[in-house]
């Protein structure tokens, strides 16, 4: 199973999100896919993926892009997850700190606030260390430009790396790298 965790103002309509859901299709495993629409309230997209995690028969995956690879690492912390982290925000309470106010989500055009409130529940959400660095995948590019590709590389040392010159926020390279991220999910 894999859980599909998106970024800041996205959703299950995102390129990625579709991308790992076709090709689970495509295998004949799109059943084994959960890509929920997270509030923009951090404490309830946690309460929302844990009740996914728990209905799954055998630990999942957890397959998050940059705040849902901030979500992604506590919960493969919590629940002795495997997790492969697309551009995460490593620092999400800081990264985030210049969004709060109004906000659009960019696949379905609803407007939210993002609050000092929610800054704090990502503080309390913070992992400081990794403790199974094996357990993860991180697949970084160099030319992100809302997130320093070098803060990942360092919280994640010692897991499995994909660094890829180049490329944007977006992960431009991708779709590349499906046949690793499904293979680290033992699913391909």
């Amino acid at each position: 199973m894999i859980i599909y965790l998106h970024g800041f103002r996205s959703g299950p309509r995102s390129f990625k999100a579709m991308a790992v859901h076709a090709a689970l299709t495509r295998l004949g495993q799109g059943a084994n896919y959960f890509c929920p629409q997270l509030p923009a309230e951090p404490l309830a997209a946690m309460d929302l993926v844990e009740r996914a995690v728990a209905a799954c028969a055998a630990p999942p995956t957890l397959v998050g892009s940059s705040l849902g690879g901030f979500y992604a690492t506590w919960l493969a912390e919590r629940h002795n997850c495997r997790a492969v982290l697309l551009n995460p925000a490593v620092i999400a309470p800081i990264s985030l700190e210049k969004y709060i106010g109004p906000q659009t989500n960019l696949y379905t055009g609803e407007i939210f606030d993002f609050t000092a409130q929610h800054l704090e529940q990502l503080r309390g959400l913070e992992v400081v260390r990794i403790t199974r660095p094996e357990r993860y995948l991180l697949v970084v590019e160099t030319g992100d430009e809302l997130l320093d590709y070098r803060a990942a590389v360092e919280r994640y040392m010692g897991a499995n790396m994909i660094v890829r010159a180049g490329g944007d926020h977006s992960l431009a390279s991708f779709s590349e790298h499906l046949p690793a991220i499904l293979k680290f999910a033992g699913l391909s």
